[in-house]
């Protein structure tokens, strides 16, 4: 299953004020947002509903921005595996299995760059 997608923009300041207006009729708000001094370089702005974030727009540039896809995972160990499992088919590493608590008190998750420079990560929100 999908946890959530993110897509690196320009100008964060306008790319979220159009997110923002374009989402509201369907029920999606800003449900997190994260400084670039939070994360060590990139801004993001997560939308979502009823509490769940599940679109994110953050500033960067590619490789390292471009499509972000974050598969959910049951348990840490999964993570774990995916990044084993995502670096000897051939992906790169962009941020091994560990917390993020910049995003919340039991986010884990773990970051490879897909052949193409995707950023793809799978995450687990249970608590260890």
């Amino acid at each position: 299953m999908i946890d959530h997608i993110g897509l690196a923009v320009a100008d964060m300041k306008r790319a979220r004020a159009f997110y923002l207006n374009a989402l509201k009729p369907l029920g999606i708000v800003v449900i997190k947002e994260v400084s670039a001094e939070e994360t060590g370089g990139e801004a993001h702005a997560h939308f979502g509903a009823g509490g769940k974030p599940f679109f994110s727009i953050g500033t960067g540039t590619k490789p390292k921005g471009g499509a972000h896809v974050a598969f959910a995972a049951r348990t840490r160990a999964e993570v774990d595996n995916f990044y084993k499992a995502a670096l000897s088919a051939g992906g790169r590493d962009n941020g091994p299995p560990g917390p993020r608590p910049h995003y919340h008190a039991t986010y884990y998750g773990a970051f490879v760059f897909d052949p193409d420079g995707n950023n793809i990560e799978a995450v687990c929100h249970a608590a260890p």
